[in-house]
């Protein structure tokens, strides 16, 4: 005969009525009679927090401090003596390569060219006609070579011009940020004047020191992360380029050159970096510290077996690797596995517990008491 379940309202007068162990007794039988399932039963477990065993990339940490470069970095400067005449950036500019940056005065040197110009095209007419007059034997041969000779000279005087022309154009040797402009127009500038500095940052070189015996794990393309002050909540990724060819005999460390994407601009050279080196890359299993319960020199976790109504099973494990909160776990569980995460101490081998939420990245330990609580009051 399946028994009557009293009311929930009924059954809450009635322990509110009794106290003591004659309480105890009823609330006991009634949850026999109910079943595992029933309010009473589930009041009777342990409220713990649990957290899945997930797989990740994990790698062995190698820290070191660093400074940025730009990838590219330049200060131009004059190499003539003469006035700017011409100012086409503005302080801190993203220009082109190739762009004309200061023009200075070069009406002089244009006037040259244009008659050396000239006396090309002369030069040139000379020899067309010579060579028409030989070619009917109405001009000796040796007029024609000697035309050909001078209009072979004038050409190369216009090459020179124009190369020396150059020089009164400071063009961006390759696609970068200007810095500061210090000059002005009208101001005379000799050769080694600093004119303006060029930087490509949209990639920078991150050099940093290692110490001699971690040589055997260096290599290029060994990933890395760096985090600056300027930015404490940024992580930038990039990955080893170069290993310096000798050891400092005194600090017995090498150079390590990295390269990072800066897309945004926000990194600057000769920032300070914080980076670290990720060795031996893999996937690892990987769960919250919270959840190790030490025993001597082992490591023991409470396993919530789901498939057994929530029954904790207390399982060794063996740990690896450990990071800030996380921990690698080498053998004793896998991916997915749900253990516990807070209410160890209320909470022993064989017990079956209430699991109030989940904790991860997205949901953590007080979102998940905060909801409890909610329901609780609803």
């Amino acid at each position: 005969m399946t028994p009557t379940r009293p009311p929930p309202l009924a059954l809450d007068r009635c322990l509110a009525t009794l106290t003591g162990p004659l309480c105890l007794v009823l609330a006991l039988t009634i949850g026999l009679v109910l079943g595992p399932h029933s309010p009473v039963a589930a009041q009777e477990r342990p409220a713990v927090i649990g957290a899945r065993a997930s797989v990740e990339a994990w790698s062995d940490p190698l820290e070191a401090l660093g400074t940025l470069r730009a990838d590219e970095s330049v200060t131009l400067s004059a190499t003539v003596t003469e006035l700017v005449a011409e100012l086409n950036f503005q302080d801190g500019e993203r220009v082109e390569a190739g762009q004309l940056l200061i023009r200075l005065d070069d009406a002089e040197e244009r006037a040259q060219l244009r008659a050396a110009q000239a006396l090309r095209d002369e030069r040139r007419g000379t020899v067309n006609r010579l060579s028409q007059l030989q070619s009917r034997n109405m001009a000796p041969r040796a007029d024609v070579e000697d035309s050909q000779a001078q209009l072979r000279q004038v050409e190369a005087e216009v090459q020179a011009l124009e190369a020396r022309l150059s020089n009164y154009r400071i063009r961006a040797p390759f696609a970068g940020r200007v810095g500061f402009r210090n000059i002005s127009l009208g101001s005379l500038v000799t050769p080694g004047t600093e004119l303006v500095t060029l930087d490509k940052l949209d990639e920078m070189k991150l050099d940093f020191s290692v110490p001699e015996s971690f040589l055997s794990i260096l290599a290029p393309g060994l990933p890395l992360t760096a985090r600056s002050a300027a930015f404490p909540d940024e992580r930038f990724e990039g990955e080893v380029a170069s290993i310096g060819s000798r050891v400092d005999p005194v600090s017995r460390s090498v150079t390590v050159r990295a390269k990072l994407d800066n897309p945004e601009l926000r990194l600057r050279p000769g920032m300070l970096m914080e980076v670290v080196l990720r060795r031996n890359p893999r996937q690892a299993v990987v769960v919250p510290e919270s959840v190790l319960v030490p025993s001597g020199d082992k490591q023991y976790v409470l396993l919530i077996d789901e498939a057994d109504d929530n029954r904790l099973v207390r399982r060794q494990v063996r740990v690896g690797e450990r990071r800030t909160g996380q921990a690698e776990i080498l053998e004793g569980l896998t991916g997915g596995e749900l253990v516990v995460s807070h209410g160890l101490q209320r909470s022993h081998e064989g017990d079956r517990v209430r699991v109030l939420g989940i904790a991860a990245d997205d949901t953590s330990v007080r979102d998940i008491l905060e909801a409890n609580r909610h329901e609780e009051d609803a």
